[in-house]
């Protein structure tokens, strides 16, 4: 899908499925090395050959000495392709509302430093999530800020990040004042997080102001893969505790998943993902290898027919756990 421009906009390309970054740079739950640099470029090129051609990114992504790594790479990996549908490459970056950035000028400097690491200028560039929770006044001063780099012609468009149907409400006349389109909103959404989207009205609300709805943590950190099972071995970390938490119950899901999977010659992770654009959104897996992204590239081309969504809803709708929304995700 391609953003809807005027006749002086400039095009974002959205496609199928896309490609999240959050990975690329953290140590703490990705195990992430500048080892797997190689890997990541050879990950980047197919996915880019294929057609996958968003990249979704954020300020904040890398942890401790490599934040903003995950920025460098997009940025070197985009300078050195050579191949098919290099016109489309899209690179978005997420500015955080973090406590000391507090004006116009604040988001403005995130986003020449971005722009920095990128070695290129922003493509998309979104507010990483609402502060509608904790500091609402913050929020004003920095959409502004990013309405002005659209003015300015720093970036090709706008989009938001982790909010709900209400503060959309709250944040679209403001954006409509200023003749400013909102390109994209992504939420965190899955078969095990189908809030904030089903039933709260959102999808609607964006179809009717032309905003694309981006999924995040479509495999809900790989629990939807189905190489995870209730008797382990488990990941790490927060990885480990949530197949801990979640898995034992997954029985329902897991079973709707692999019986498709299997009639349609699919992995489990591809009937997920492909969930998701049925339903109208353009999800963005990770990837940290080119197998990964290789069978996230499977979930194009194809639709689930509509009694096979039913089945995934249903057995959603059957489980007692299912994954926390961010605590950052406004109403």
């Amino acid at each position: 899908m391609t953003h809807a421009p005027t006749a002086s906009t400039p095009v974002i390309h959205f496609p199928e499925i896309g490609c999240g970054t959050w990975a690329w740079g953290n140590q703490i739950l990705w195990d992430y090395t500048p080892a797997m640099d190689d890997q990541l470029q050879a990950v980047f090129n197919y996915a880019v050959g294929r057609g996958m051609t968003f990249f979704d990114t954020g300020d904040s992504y890398g942890t401790g000495k490599l934040k903003g790594q995950s920025e460098k790479l997009l940025g070197r990996f985009a300078r050195e392709y050579r191949g098919a549908n290099a016109e489309k490459i899209c690179l978005a970056t997420k500015l955080a509302p973090y406590p000391w950035r507090l004006t116009q000028s604040a988001m403005l400097k995130a986003a020449s430093a971005s722009a920095a690491r990128l070695g290129r200028p922003i493509d998309l560039v979104q507010l990483h999530w609402s502060t509608a929770n904790y500091f609402p006044w913050q929020e004003r001063p920095l959409l502004d800020g990013l309405m002005d780099l659209y003015e300015r012609g720093l970036v090709k468009g706008v989009g938001l990040s982790n909010f709900g149907p209400q503060r959309l409400q709250w944040v679209l006349p403001r954006f409509q004042a200023r003749h400013i389109p909102i390109a994209s909103l992504q939420v965190q959404y899955s078969l095990l997080a189908t809030e904030p989207v089903q039933g709260s009205g959102l999808k609607e609300l964006c179809d009717r102001n032309h905003i694309q709805l981006i999924a995040y943590s479509p495999l809900t950190l790989g629990l939807l893969t189905g190489k995870y099972s209730p008797a382990g071995p488990f990941p790490k970390g927060l990885r480990g505790y949530l197949c801990r938490k979640i898995l034992p119950g997954m029985a329902p899901l897991t079973h709707a998943l692999a019986k498709i999977a299997t009639e349609r010659d699919k992995t489990p992770a591809q009937v997920a993902l492909n969930w998701c654009i049925c339903n109208g959104t353009m999800p963005i897996p990770g990837a940290k290898t080119l197998a990964q992204v290789q069978q996230n590239a499977g979930a194009m081309g194809w639709r689930l027919h509509s009694g096979e969504v039913a089945a995934l809803d249903a057995a959603a709708a059957q489980l007692d756990q299912v994954m926390v929304q961010n605590i950052f995700q406004s109403r």
